[in-house]
């Protein structure tokens, strides 16, 4: 998957605009933000999860999916990483 795919796949789904958050890419629905290319200079990007979400996409591909420490409790943050071997849910 590359920085591309996931905006495509961003952008797909219903309802959903591109913004410019601190100068860079990120998406939300419904005026709320869930997912960022904010690390995408780090081949990361970033999703908006409940602590439950998290823990489910983690346990399920913990070589895809890594929280982010202190991003927050009620939307945490997990990172998915470019170029590893991804599933597209």
């Amino acid at each position: 998957m590359t920085a591309a795919d996931f905006r495509r796949i961003a952008l797909s789904l219903e309802g959903v605009e591109e913004y410019s958050h601190a100068g860079l890419p990120a998406f939300r629905a419904g005026g709320r933000k869930f997912a960022s290319l904010a690390s995408q200079a780090g081949g990361y990007g970033n999703l908006m999860l409940t602590l439950d979400q998290q823990a489910a996409f983690v346990e399920e591909a913990p070589e895809i999916f890594l929280p982010i420490p202190g991003a927050g409790a009620r939307w945490d943050t997990r990172i998915f990483v470019w170029g590893r071997q991804a599933r597209m849910y």
